[in-house]
């Protein structure tokens, strides 16, 4: 799998929802269709979602994406979401809004077809402000949906390593647990909470541990710490001495690495010809951050990652 970058607004990170496994990958999809159009998109625009894409980015059957394909337009069309948005006075409301506007499955072709709510369509595009991005890989082995939501809880707070507080209640609506579901604290570690951190810590780049708090003998909430998981490097990676021209010469950096020199070098002046005039200093991090993926792109941008800091 190429890597590919899923990136929300934060608003969007911590909202209230409750989407079925099959439903946020397919979200996760439309979001990756959205941003490599390059164009942009708006409530009336069509993304399309084939189901051997679905198959091979998430390692299932085609007769299985086909099923789940054709059961995202009975469901997903029906799915809501909350979260909190402040208006010009700098009130904060709650708004509530469906995932999708429109939905259609092509049966000919295998395709689902997804045209975004308006309210959904900011929280994807508008990146001046407060995002989260991961690459699609790291949540492609999750089965848990609870699994996929904490992950992405969590590593809105990746450069510091660690959750404030979250009441119970809050953390519930937010991973998607219905009010009438695990109500025994037992059971909600049981069913929800440990399986989720037992698959991050297996299939992500993340390991995570989780501390509960109390208001006398009640748990009331939870925060969470995690660490990157560290990779051995290869025999390409570890000499740092080697002439960074040599056509095998790459230094493989950890996620936490990439978006925190991506976002230095995306104000160095040296980086401007690499610049697009549209686009914000976040948006030309995460370009960059994808960039320092490919070797090509890591040996032209050496010397400038140098320069800002980095030392392997």
């Amino acid at each position: 799998m190429k890597n590919e970058l899923v990136v929300k607004d934060n608003a969007l990170i911590n909202a209230s929802y409750n989407l079925e496994v099959t439903e946020q990958r397919l979200i996760l999809l439309a979001i990756l269709n959205a941003r490599e159009t390059g164009n942009g998109i708006t409530s009336d625009s069509k993304l399309e979602i084939h189901a051997k894409d679905y198959a091979s980015r998430f390692d299932i059957s085609n007769d299985g994406a086909y099923k789940a394909l054709k059961n995202a337009v009975l469901n997903l069309f029906d799915r809501q979401f909350s979260f909190k948005e402040q208006d010009k006075k700098g009130n904060v409301g709650t708004v509530k809004s469906r995932w999708v506007s429109r939905i259609k499955y092509i049966d000919d072709s295998a395709t689902l077809e997804i045209t975004f709510a308006p309210d959904v369509v900011p929280l994807i595009t508008r990146l001046e402000q407060h995002f989260t991005s991961y690459q699609l890989k790291q949540v492609s082995q999750l089965t848990s949906k609870y699994a996929i939501r904490l992950y992405e809880l969590l590593i809105a707070w990746r450069e510091v390593g660690k959750t404030p507080r979250i009441e119970l209640e809050d953390f519930r609506s937010k991973i998607g647990v219905d009010d009438t579901e695990y109500t025994a604290m037992n059971d909600f570690k049981k069913r929800v909470l440990e399986p989720a951190i037992k698959q991050i810590n297996k299939y992500t780049d993340i390991t995570a541990t989780y501390e509960q708090h109390k208001k006398g003998r009640l748990i009331s909430a939870f925060s969470f710490s995690f660490k990157q998981k560290h990779h051995p490097k290869t025999e390409k990676t570890v000499d740092l001495k080697r002439d960074p021209n040599t056509p095998d010469f790459f230094i493989k950096m950890t996620d936490a690495q990439r978006f925190l020199f991506a976002n230095k070098m995306s104000e160095m002046p040296e980086m401007s010809k690499y610049s697009q005039g549209t686009e914000s200093y976040e948006q030309f991090a995460i370009r960059i951050a994808e960039m320092l993926l490919q070797p090509e792109k890591f040996r032209e941008l050496y010397s400038i990652l140098e320069k800002a800091g980095f030392k392997g």
